[in-house]
């Protein structure tokens, strides 16, 4: 891994962990290396976006490609892009495969929310016809060797929606952080939203969970926006339980 990642357009966090803002709609994807194995936090909105994703960090691996998926929450910006990821293992909080299930009212919601949000009908259709289900459904935690380097996997919702999965990465040394992907259950550049599938009285505990996971030094990772810490995700769970009148 010796491209600059700058190059490609992603902020390096640690030796082995980078993370992009994809144009559009903010959202973030994140990439672990280890010496065997890689692990893509999210692929984007699209095929093409999710195209480009698979050749960044194809450059950052040296070659190497993604053998590891693992997607935050069923919404369109995080999940239609992995049909571009062929071979990979992916892998979801329990039930994201049978909501998007080609009979499953979740596609057409998919489809929906992204024309909605100002996705060409035509690349919606297009992702939302190939897209991929998680093959791994992650209904506590789960710990993936992707070699000399351990990520956990941890279902903490619900939350943001009913399907919430969050990455944690330990530190590899007393020089490193640990690193939090937080999915959309945080978000730094703007109010966290809250649409029908929310499950808000579940929120705040949701964050809770993440925190314990993280601790206080940490490096938290959210859905949209800038890199934050133990502070700030903490300042946002009591916002969000003041909000839906959680005390």
């Amino acid at each position: 891994m010796n491209v600059p990642w700058e190059e490609c357009g992603w902020e390096r966090l640690t030796r082995a962990v980078g993370r992009r803002r994809l144009p559009g709609w903010d959202a973030t994807t994140g990439l672990v290396a280890g010496s065997e194995a890689a692990l893509l936090y999210d692929t984007g909105s699209a095929l093409g976006e999710g195209a480009g994703l698979r050749a960044q960090a194809q450059r950052l691996l040296g070659g190497r490609h993604v053998t590891h998926i693992a997607l935050s929450h069923p919404h369109f910006d995080h999940v239609l892009g992995t049909a571009a990821f062929s071979g990979a293992e992916v892998y979801g909080a329990v039930g994201v495969a049978e909501l998007l299930a080609p009979a499953g009212r979740g596609r057409a919601d998919l489809y929906e929310d992204a024309v909605r949000e100002g996705l060409d009908p035509a690349r919606a259709a297009e992702a939302v016809d190939l897209l991929v289900l998680p093959r791994h459904a992650v209904s506590g935690e789960l710990t993936l060797d992707l070699g000399g380097r351990q990520v956990l996997l941890a279902n903490v919702g619900p939350g943001h929606t009913a399907h919430d999965l969050v990455l944690l990465v330990p530190a590899a040394g007393p020089d490193e952080p640990e690193v939090v992907f937080c999915g959309d259950l945080v978000e730094e550049s703007g109010t966290p939203q809250a649409g029908r599938d929310a499950i808000p009285s579940h929120w705040p505990a949701a964050l809770d969970r993440l925190l314990e996971l993280g601790g206080e030094e940490a490096v938290y990772v959210p859905g949209h926006g800038s890199v934050v810490d133990a502070g700030f995700v903490r300042r946002q769970r009591d916002e969000l339980a003041r909000r839906f009148g959680l005390g």
